[in-house]
């Protein structure tokens, strides 16, 4: 198999935020798959096939990359963000593990800047002591299990960094998301809401969870919980690096 796979990271929006690895990886190759979006996101030149695709289409996506590869092409498949994060480099080792017949591919992945550490250090530091990151989708998991994470998170007293809060199909997650935080005694917590960060668009905001509106979050917004001493100093919002 003379084909190459790269699983590769787009970061949250900042075209300066693309690692170098990346931009070379892009320059190379021969196909490009993703998520619609994602994939406008790279300016078209001769000699490189787009293939965009619907956002859950994720397992064909994979299985469409891992053919093109093993007949001789260059194929990058590009998230925002890290691949590795909620992202497209777990679907592609899922369908390799179900495909032995491509597991001689050469496969690499090239991490990003995922929106978690962008949208931390806009606000400063809020996850400069430990943190944990929770997709609260419930696509691919049942809110029993979003719900069990959030609690015990809570209880654990981490920063919380919470991928995919709201979105048209199914509003109402977050605001329960909410409720079981504030029920967890997490209301008087910092938490910092970062919509499309690092794009034009990018609005970051700061407040006590207890004034949260499930209406503040879609699903271009990154939202942080600060752990219990967590703080504000001027504009910024930090962890303190120890524990008490």
């Amino acid at each position: 198999m003379t084909g190459t796979l790269i699983i590769a990271g787009l970061g949250p929006g900042d075209e300066a935020l693309v690692t170098p690895e990346v931009s070379d990886a892009l320059a190379a190759a021969t196909d490009l798959m993703g998520y619609a979006p994602y994939v406008a996101r790279v300016k078209p030149r001769e000699g490189l096939t787009l293939h965009p695709s619907d956002n859950r289409m994720e397992l064909q996506r994979a299985n469409d990359a891992l053919r093109l590869a093993a007949e001789g092409r260059r194929v990058i498949m590009v998230s925002s963000g890290d691949p590795g994060i909620f992202a497209m480099a777990s679907a592609v080792f899922e369908a390799l593990e179900a495909a032995p017949q491509w597991k001689g591919l050469t496969i690499r992945v090239m991490p990003g800047v995922t929106a978690m550490l962008a949208a931390a250090a806009r606000a400063g530091a809020p996850l400069g002591h430990d943190f944990c990151a929770i997709n609260l989708s419930d696509n691919l998991k049942p809110w029993s299990m979003i719900e069990k994470r959030l609690r015990l998170a809570a209880e654990a007293d981490f920063a919380i960094a919470m991928y995919n809060p709201r979105s048209v199909s199914r509003p109402e997650g977050f605001g329960r998301a909410l409720s079981v935080l504030k029920e967890a005694s997490c209301g008087e917590r910092l938490v910092i809401f970062a919509h499309s960060v690092t794009t034009p668009e990018e609005r970051i905001e700061t407040l006590m969870l207890h004034d949260a509106r499930p209406e503040m979050a879609d699903m271009r917004t990154l939202v942080i919980l600060g752990n219990s001493a967590t703080r504000r100093v001027g504009p910024w919002v930090y962890a303190p690096r120890h524990a008490r």
